[in-house]
């Protein structure tokens, strides 16, 4: 040990010489500017967000329903007349500056009545879309998490389902049921819950399969908990999807059911009771339709648009 002491001292340049001071590594990669927070990970959701902004169609049909809702929960204030005040003197008026979408056989204003009939038709879209969903979640996710005969006797019955006409189901469970604007959210609710339900189905088997989810269940969590906090929120892509392109679908079926008389009824405004009674004046008075017609047309084109556009945004092949 001595002579290799020695041999430092005699031998040893200061290019050999060994600091003191304890070694310290860089905590930066060299070129990198420590200025500033760190830049978070954008997550899944932020990038939808972002995809769904730069579209200009989804855009467009989001600010319409925007603006159909607030016409219609502000409908107190923004319809011009009463929805159901009748004045014969003034009956099949064309359009006008005093009534902007003429008048009715009873002399009511078509604008008033459409504004307060958005009200009605985005509610009833809106309740059959939401049964649907919460039945079609339920019954898709049980199937697909616990497969086996749950699964053959929930998709069998589905299958049921899928097999009837949708219009043709929902007049039955009308007529079981009676008409009514209630009765026919429930009907339309009934046709849709067999399309939810194979959606989630497949959206919870690929995700089942997951290591959080195997691990989450080895570490002994109930099947609700794994459902509700690990399943359930990596389904909701295709989900909202369907829900925003059945809304619209869900008030086209409603329409048709008031315009058939198994809907909504008069004096209450509706689009497809309004549809029901301009039919008969088509040749002489067409604005008793086309106005409400054209209501449905624009509203279930906004929810179209917006639907593609989630689904464009949600699409995985565009991460």
């Amino acid at each position: 040990m001595w002579r290799t002491r020695r041999w430092i001292r005699e031998f040893a340049t200061p290019e050999m010489a060994v600091s003191s001071e304890p070694l310290s590594l860089p905590t930066q990669p060299a070129g990198v500017s420590t200025a500033g927070p760190a830049r978070r990970m954008a997550t899944p959701w932020t990038n939808a967000r972002r995809r769904f902004v730069r579209s200009r169609t989804g855009v467009a049909g989001a600010i319409v329903l925007v603006i159909v809702v607030l016409a219609a929960v502000f409908a107190f204030k923004v319809a011009p007349y009463s929805p159901t005040r009748q004045d014969f003197r003034v009956e099949r008026q064309p359009p006008s500056a005093q009534h902007l979408m003429g008048t009715d056989e009873f002399g009511r204003d078509v604008l008033s009545r459409v504004i307060w009939g958005a009200q009605t038709s985005l509610e009833a879209g809106a309740v059959a879309a939401t049964i649907a969903l919460v039945v079609g979640l339920a019954l898709g996710m049980i199937a697909a998490y616990y497969g086996g005969r749950a699964d053959n006797l929930i998709m069998r019955g589905m299958d049921v389902i899928l097999a009837f006409p949708y219009i043709l189901l929902a007049i039955a469970v009308v007529a079981i049921l009676g008409p009514g604007l209630l009765n026919a959210m429930i009907a339309i609710a009934i046709v849709y819950v067999p399309y939810y339900a194979r959606v989630v189905r497949g959206s919870v088997l690929s995700v089942r399969a997951r290591d959080y989810v195997e691990a989450a269940r080895a570490l002994g969590a109930p099947d609700g908990r794994v459902m509700l906090q690990h399943v359930l929120p990596n389904t909701l892509a295709p989900v909202i999807v369907q829900t925003t392109l059945n809304i619209g679908s869900a008030i086209i079926d409603t329409a048709g059911l008031s315009f058939l008389g198994l809907g909504t009824q008069p004096p209450t405004p509706d689009w497809g009771n309004m549809l029901s009674a301009g039919r008969s004046y088509v040749i002489d008075s067409p604005w008793i339709a086309t106005f409400p017609g054209l209501a449905i047309l624009v509203t279930v084109l906004a929810f179209n648009l917006m639907g593609d556009a989630l689904r464009d945004a949600f699409d995985p092949r565009l991460r």
